[in-house]
């Protein structure tokens, strides 16, 4: 059975344990929190925000979900799920839930499996968050940091961050002893061809951990690599819009993307399983 995670944590300085009543979170201290009409709860103080409206904007998310509906990174949204349930965790965090596309993958095969989970979902976009919790009430969905995770210490089997922005110091407080973090993120060749289209030259990364503390040990690596052809136009924006590419290239470079009604794109992506160095 796939339910909504409950060991939350208050995230003002006092950090007490919050109780759901009714429609409200509340802690021993006063504070209270409100479920949005959405099914979401806001966990991210006004004064732990960077900027107005910090996270993905409504236009990235949007692109997003309509782009991942499409089904082109179903591939990756498969391994995602092999690799989050195959030790049949019985707390799942998604660290960076975004508009939920992947998370819902793996709770559906959680479910066609009779697998218990409870289930939260953290996003710094509200924006993100809105679409995420609309309509689904099998997990507790948050807008939050991982800057500051609003989740009891040692509460989390499996951590999902996918392409996103790892704090490792937070990440190895809410994990169990003998809990796994999973991180997606992308490897030399990724979306290749649309980087040759917007830069004028395209610059490799060398292979890195995305996580290199000494509280972290490698357990498995996994590259899934596919080819996917985007085959109109709004498919090919999309796909600019939610990217960081969309801000780092030059408006030449968007422009000549923005022009093309076709694209084949390389997704080359790193799937790779992180545990506690001394579990």
């Amino acid at each position: 059975m796939v339910q909504p995670f409950k060991q939350l944590c208050c995230p003002l300085n006092c950090g007490s344990e919050l109780v759901l009543d009714s429609k409200t979170w509340r802690c021993d201290n006063g504070h209270t929190f409100d479920v949005a009409k959405q099914g979401y709860v806001n966990l991210l103080p006004v004064q732990n925000k960077r900027s107005k409206d910090p996270g993905d904007s409504k236009a990235m998310v949007q692109a997003r979900a309509e782009f991942l509906a499409s089904g082109f990174y179903q591939p990756l949204a498969a391994e995602i799920t092999r690799m989050a349930l195959q030790h049949n965790p019985r707390t799942l965090l998604d660290a960076g839930c975004g508009e939920g596309y992947y998370l819902r993958h793996v709770l559906q095969t959680a479910e066609e499996q009779g697998q218990r989970l409870d289930v939260v979902a953290l996003d710094i976009s509200k924006w993100a968050v809105q679409a995420a919790a609309r309509g689904d009430n099998r997990t507790t969905w948050l807008v939050a940091s991982n800057n500051q995770i609003p989740i009891a210490a040692g509460s989390i089997d499996a951590l999902l961050c996918v392409f996103g922005f790892p704090v490792e110091a937070e990440f190895a407080r809410v994990l169990a002893p003998n809990g796994r973090l999973i991180m997606v993120d992308p490897a030399e060749n990724h979306l290749i061809e649309l980087k040759a289209v917007i830069y004028e030259a395209v610059k490799t990364k060398p292979y890195q951990l995305p996580i290199t503390g000494d509280n972290w040990q490698l357990a498995s690596e996994q590259r899934v690599t596919f080819t996917v052809t985007l085959p109109t136009n709004q498919a090919v924006r999309d796909l600019l819009i939610m990217t960081p590419h969309l801000y780092r290239a030059s408006s030449d470079g968007r422009a000549r993307a923005e022009a093309l009604e076709t694209l084949t794109v390389t997704v080359d992506v790193w799937l790779r399983e992180f545990t506690h160095a001394n579990a």
